[in-house]
């Protein structure tokens, strides 16, 4: 289920819109796989008497206990959202209730990102956010991409904060110099890379 539009503010745009990675499906696909051949096995190899009813029914019992667990999972995998907009960042998360996290964008800190090596070949991870509010920090599981993820937020932080800056000058457009002191910033925060920022110093000293 994709965010609401309707939940956005005037002027909000939004920048992301994720589900969590398939790696939070895998235990549950994992227990409808081991039942599905459970099953499978009884049914080719059978036996005779009570024995074999016995089986059969611990079979049955065993793979729809795995169907509701699966659909249970499936269920909140379609109804959690990492969202990123323009002006802050939350998550929403529940089937019947609802339950989320909102942070500001001029409240976030610092963003840390956490993969393991089987995390990095299958592009999943954990992100941290240190926040001036009043958690401190929040750790979200299974993001897509999070290195991604992670420069897109600072980027969003970056422009955010220059709408404020241009809203306190009045709405003048910073100059030159004033958004390569900004694109530094993201070179050393790890939201771009040099030959990115080079780029972008190009263009702007050609316009």
């Amino acid at each position: 289920m994709a965010f609401p539009r309707k939940l956005l503010n005037d002027g909000e745009e939004l920048v992301l819109d994720l589900r969590p990675h398939w790696l939070y499906l895998a235990p549950a696909v994992a227990l409808l796989v081991v039942a599905v051949a459970a099953g499978i096995t009884v049914a080719v190899v059978g036996a005779e008497g009570s024995a074999g009813t016995a089986f059969q029914v611990a079979a049955i019992a065993v793979l729809v206990l795995a169907l509701i667990v699966f659909a249970l999972r499936y269920a909140a995998w379609t109804t959690t959202n990492f969202v990123l907009t323009s002006d802050r960042l939350l998550t929403r998360r529940g089937v019947l209730s609802k339950q989320g996290v909102e942070i500001p964008l001029e409240r976030i800190n610092t963003v840390f990102f956490r993969q393991s090596l089987f995390e990095r070949l299958v592009g999943a991870g954990d992100l941290t956010i240190e926040s001036a509010g009043e958690m401190g920090s929040e750790s979200f599981t299974d993001i897509r991409k999070p290195a991604l993820v992670q420069r897109e937020i600072y980027v969003q932080m970056e422009a955010n904060e220059n709408r404020k800056f241009d809203r306190g000058r009045g709405g003048s457009m910073l100059s030159v110099a004033e958004q390569l002191e900004k694109l530094d910033a993201l070179v050393h925060r790890g939201a771009l890379t040099p030959a990115q920022f080079e780029a972008e110093k190009a263009r702007l000293l050609n316009r």
